[in-house]
């Protein structure tokens, strides 16, 4: 043993390299006990290793701990995040109503199909007019019921900013079909004082000498601010939320087919809110438990990020050593299966999602502290939820130690291979559908107007969403075109629900019955695996698994650690045995005597 402590130092030059004879008896049989005590503790589940070694399992509790304190934090942002959501949407419908001429109330929802049109003007005059209420609304903007004010120091009426983006040249002769045309886009912005109620935008602008040719405008943007304080989120320890509310009205002409679309939009920015001095010292109770919360989050994740990138590590260098022992004991690689078999995904999955989990919870403080002039709340909320969720997915690791609840994980594991071979034959003849009803369906259809609704229609229609809906929506401008819709839904729905789905089905079932037989007559062992050996039960309690004497990677240093794992790789095709010893040429007289 202690001469293979020797030849398992460091990488050497190609001239300090030579060829190693196969171990003596004695030695072998050291090294193997040894060995397979080390890789039958390493596949142990955390019960049978607390009563092999008395080890603690520390990474079981962080992550019990972890998904308590997440879901917690989730919750808490969640309830926050809809508070903020909602909250902009509700004063989005409101200055609709407030700023957007023409605007009803069988706008507020979406349905599908949508019960009227897009809000549009198509007259001069309209444009002009929609300017001008738009200007009248924010002039009376104290009359609101809503607690708005204007975002001045002294609450008087800010300019309105008006952008007209049109193309350098635009003149349309239609009576002869000529026209004057330069692509280059030249932007104007004006600004709109209050004196704009009294004679009305168009007269202000030819005051400025602007005049508006609208087959060169391409697009107009009405900007303006609003600041108002939200009350509603506001309990016995939680302050008001200040907010600055910059509103656009957007002017869409690109198309230039004599309707141009309005849209108003509403980008909510969070401020300091400067109250009640007592209390906001009240509300700082619920900004530390917040905090803590946060900080709670972030240490526990580290801790467990630690635990599973040192677990990843430590089974790499095991990895290498289990190759090293089949090179000079067998004069042979490991199989593959065998070298994966050190490769944990759980750790790796929750490796990842400590980062998420870190990254968010560190901008979630960020944002409860005010520190961003933007909310970026959606980014947020992504990495906390993405994190969450695989924090729950690492439960299962735990529940595949026990047979009932493992047959699910083998299963998906099984049957991955051949649900992706499936999915992409699947997923080729989806694409083909999809681009074809795109092409001929979608200027007579309203589901196949985009390529991204088109694939979410025939997805709906695969799990017998909406079907008669579907047929029934086809315009009968082109009776070749209905018939063709009929013939392309009929062969689509027929071949995925009833062949695809039916064949998707069966690969699974395969797996699941392949589970079933493995937990019948065995599974089927790698060469890792048969050198493990199964465990004597008597073993546990006879204390073998518990002497200190450790492996000389365990006990030297981070760098050697790393030169030996990638060393490892390198000397893996050298002499006629097929193995390569680490061994300085100065002690080979030393073997050989």
């Amino acid at each position: 043993w202690q001469l293979i402590k020797e030849n398992s130092n460091i990488c050497t030059d190609d001239e300090g390299i030579v060829e190693s004879p196969v171990l003596q008896d004695t030695h072998t049989a050291e090294m193997e006990e040894r060995l397979r005590r080390k890789l039958q503790f390493f596949f142990m589940n955390p019960i049978e290793k607390w009563e092999a070694k008395r080890r603690f399992p520390y990474k079981f509790v962080v992550q019990v701990i972890k998904i308590v304190l997440v879901t917690l934090q989730l919750c808490l942002f969640a309830h926050s995040r809809y508070t903020h959501v909602n909250y902009t949407w509700d004063n989005t419908v409101t200055f609709s109503h407030l700023f957007l001429r023409g605007w009803d109330i069988t706008m507020e929802v979406n349905n599908y199909p949508p019960e009227t049109g897009p809000l549009s003007v198509y007259m001069i005059d309209e444009f002009f007019k929609t300017i001008d209420y738009a200007a009248a609304g924010y002039a009376n903007l104290p009359q609101a019921i809503g607690p708005y004010s204007f975002p001045t120091e002294d609450n008087t009426m800010a300019p309105m900013s008006l952008c007209l983006y049109r193309y350098k040249d635009g003149t349309i002769f239609g009576f002869n079909e000529s026209y004057v045309f330069n692509p280059e886009i030249d932007t104007l912005c004006v600004n709109l004082y209050q004196n704009v109620t009294v004679n009305g935008s168009q007269a202000y602008l030819r005051e400025k000498d602007i005049h508006i040719n609208f087959s060169a405008l391409v697009k107009a943007e009405l900007r303006f601010a609003i600041k108002t304080v939200n009350f509603k989120a506001a309990g016995p320890i939680t302050a008001p939320d200040c907010y600055r509310f910059d509103i656009l009205i957007f002017f869409n002409n690109q198309d230039h087919d004599g309707q141009m679309t309005l849209r108003l939009e509403a980008e909510p920015t969070r401020l300091v809110c400067h109250g009640d001095v007592e209390f906001i010292k009240n509300s700082q109770i619920d900004d530390a438990l917040r905090s803590l919360l946060n900080i709670l989050v972030i240490l526990i994740c580290l801790v467990s990020f630690g635990l599973c990138a040192r677990a990843i590590f430590r089974a790499q260098l095991l990895r290498v050593m289990t190759c090293d022992f089949f090179k000079q004991t067998y004069g042979k690689d490991l199989s593959s299966d065998g070298k994966w078999e050190f490769v944990n995904m759980w750790y790796i999955m929750i490796v990842f999602n400590d980062v998420l989990l870190i990254i968010g919870s560190a901008l979630k403080e960020e944002i409860e502290r005010k520190h961003f002039i933007a909310d970026d709340w959606n980014v947020c909320s992504l990495l906390l939820g993405v994190g969450n969720s695989l924090v729950w997915f690492g439960v299962l690791r735990y529940l595949g130690f026990f047979k009932t609840y493992n047959v699910v994980i083998l299963t998906l594991k099984k049957a991955a291979p051949k649900i992706s071979r499936f999915l992409l034959c699947a997923l080729l003849i989806y694409a083909g559908f999809t681009f074809c009803g795109w092409l001929v369906l979608g200027p007579y259809h309203i589901k196949f107007r985009s390529l991204s609704t088109t694939s979410e229609c025939l997805f709906a229609l695969i799990n017998g969403d909406d079907m008669f809906a579907t047929f029934s929506i086809m315009s009968e401008k082109s009776l070749m075109l209905w018939w063709f819709c009929r013939i392309y839904l009929y062969s689509f729905t027929s071949l995925y629900i009833y062949v695809v789905l039916s064949l998707f089905i069966s690969v699974i079932m395969d797996a699941y019955d392949t589970i079933k037989k493995y937990y019948k007559d065995g599974f089927p062992q790698s060469d890792l695996r048969l050198f493990v050996g199964p465990i004597n039960p008597n073993d546990f309690s006879s204390g073998v698994f518990r002497d200190h004497e450790e492996f000389e990677m365990e006990v030297m240093s981070l760098k050697d650690a790393i030169r030996r794992l990638f060393c490892g790789w390198k000397a893996s095709s050298r002499g006629p045995t097929g193995y390569t010893s680490l061994m300085p040429k100065a002690s080979t007289s030393t073997i050989n005597n």
